[in-house]
């Protein structure tokens, strides 16, 4: 007979964030698989546990994950671990849970932390429904397309974000989603958890006057009428002063700006006359 692939969710901060149900599965585990073996080994040690450990992470997941498949086949039974948190949510896993789909291997998720729960919950954003999209592109015009294409999602924006990049990362977010309510929660389960809240603009201040450490979680209030139109107010305005430096005239300018957005001469004229005085 076959064995099984656990997928087991270990703590993102505080250690004793694990089930007794994790930790008898990671006892009973013929193998268990894990991103970094040195990480993952103080896990174990912690909880007293010694088992052999293979490294499964994003370099070696095509190699590595047909390898397990095989031993499960074989009737081995394997744990999959993360770094923190729940397995294959924006971490390896994804592709060995299909290949044993695929093989008719039982694939049983054992539920535990995961930072996008556990930050969406404290926000105060609401949480009837929301979009995860793992880490936003590094570089500017990616990270702004890609925001583009998400802005009028009807619930609430959650991404990972790293440190050095945070602050940039929310000026984006102010230019293609608009001055909405946001989050960043950074630490989280850890000592020195921390919730900070704000419309975006607001959290642009704090965090390019106080650089922040630690993982960080950013939530973004969902689409809405006035958002949406505060954006296309900002392109707009953007977009006459571009072609004004291209050497048109501000008639000119407006009136091809409002051709490219769809509007009339007039009610482009009364979006940028809206925002100059907003």
């Amino acid at each position: 007979m076959p064995g099984k692939l656990y997928l087991v969710a270990t703590p993102i901060g505080n250690l004793q964030d694990i089930s007794q149900r994790a930790i008898d599965t990671l006892r009973d585990a013929d193998l268990i698989a894990c991103e970094d073996t040195r990480h993952s080994q103080k896990l174990l040690n912690h909880l007293g546990i010694k088992k052999k450990l293979v490294s499964y992470h994003e370099h070696n997941e095509g190699e590595r994950s047909q390898e397990l498949i095989r031993q499960i086949l074989d009737g081995a039974s394997v744990a999959l671990i993360s770094d923190a948190g729940t397995p294959a949510i924006n971490d390896p896993g994804f592709r060995v849970a299909s290949r044993a789909i695929e093989e008719g291997i039982d694939v049983v998720s054992i539920p535990g932390a995961s930072a996008v729960i556990t930050a969406l919950a404290a926000s105060g954003l609401p949480t009837d429904s929301f979009f995860f999209g793992g880490f936003l592109p590094p570089r500017k015009g990616e990270r702004k397309s890609r925001l583009g294409e998400l802005k009028d999602i009807p619930g609430t924006l959650i991404f990972y974000e790293a440190p050095h990049r945070i602050a940039s990362a929310l000026k984006d977010c102010l230019e293609e989603l608009g001055d909405r309510n946001a989050v960043v929660a950074r630490e989280l389960s850890k000592i020195h958890e921390e919730f900070i809240r704000g419309q975006l603009s607001t959290l642009i201040a704090q965090f390019e006057s106080h650089p922040h450490k630690g993982e960080m979680v950013l939530l973004i209030d969902r689409s809405t009428a006035e958002n949406v139109s505060n954006t296309q107010q900002n392109r707009l305005s953007d977009r006459v002063l571009e072609l004004e430096s291209t050497g048109l005239d501000r008639r000119s300018a407006l009136k091809q700006a409002a051709k490219e957005f769809g509007l009339s001469r007039s009610e482009a004229y009364r979006e940028l006359q809206i925002a100059k005085n907003s």
